[in-house]
């Protein structure tokens, strides 16, 4: 059997190799596709995907069909870190936003049998949790308090923060289906944010041209779960106000 080690995932890379080769069997790397479902709402969860690339939305549905995110995560984190808590269901759908990603893929029940012997992978994803936890609070917490720019200006550094490069590939479509507001209020807000010379904004695209100007439009609507990621797992993204582990 051929290793599916290294990982570009940020939390299975960080393991220890004893624990690593532990896990390895149970461990599938799998091709993930734009809008492919990873779990659904009331619905027992049948695998954990650790994402080796791409972004993931957890969302929260709506009576009348709509939705609106309440997390995002990419190479640095997992589908269903409820595992740790020993749930194996979500009110929420996650699903992916990109296409031609990949993840390895393992069963949540052999996920929770290596957590009880793996101290170690144990630690891991109740760490991330925990960071999940804290975004999907922050999300709620900056939705209520700032307006469309500086929510955009957040959103826009979370994904920047898990591709490579600068160019994210979203439309003004998804980015009102994930902060939850009409398109037109989109629209407006990518313009002003354009204006300001922090992103280059085309049809299908946008591309963060000033990262630092970014983060002071954000402010501290950005920022929380990050660096609760960093002083519980390590460093992860492009920030530069809040690239150190404390």
């Amino acid at each position: 059997m051929s290793s599916i080690f290294p990982t570009t995932n940020l939390l299975l890379a960080s393991l220890d190799t004893s624990t690593a080769e532990g896990l390895q069997p149970y461990l599938t790397r799998v091709p993930l596709s734009h809008r492919e479902v990873l779990a659904e709402p009331e619905t027992p969860i049948p695998y954990a995907y650790f994402l080796e690339d791409g972004i993931a939305s957890v969302v929260n549905m709506f009576e009348d069909g709509s939705e609106s995110e309440i997390g995002v995560f990419g190479h640095e984190g997992m589908s269903a870190p409820s595992i740790a808590l020993g749930v194996n269901q979500t009110p929420c759908r996650v699903y992916m936003q990109l296409d031609g990603t990949r993840a390895l893929r393992i069963a949540t029940h052999d996920l929770a049998s290596a957590m009880n012997h793996r101290p170690a992978l144990a630690t891991i994803v109740c760490n991330y949790a925990q960071v999940a936890a804290i975004q999907a609070g922050n999300t709620a917490a900056v939705n209520a308090h700032f307006g469309i720019p500086r929510r955009l200006a957040r959103w826009l550094l979370m994904c920047h923060d898990r591709v490579i490069g600068d160019e994210l590939p979203i439309t003004h479509e998804m980015l009102a289906i994930m902060l939850g507001v009409r398109r037109p209020g989109v629209t407006v807000a990518l313009n002003e944010i354009e204006e300001q010379g922090v992103i280059a904004s085309s049809r299908g695209r946008t591309t963060v041209v000033d990262r630092e100007g970014l983060e002071r439009l954000a402010g501290s609507a950005y920022g929380t779960s990050e660096k609760e990621y960093r002083r519980l797992l390590g460093p992860f993204g492009k920030g530069l106000r809040h690239n150190q582990k404390i």
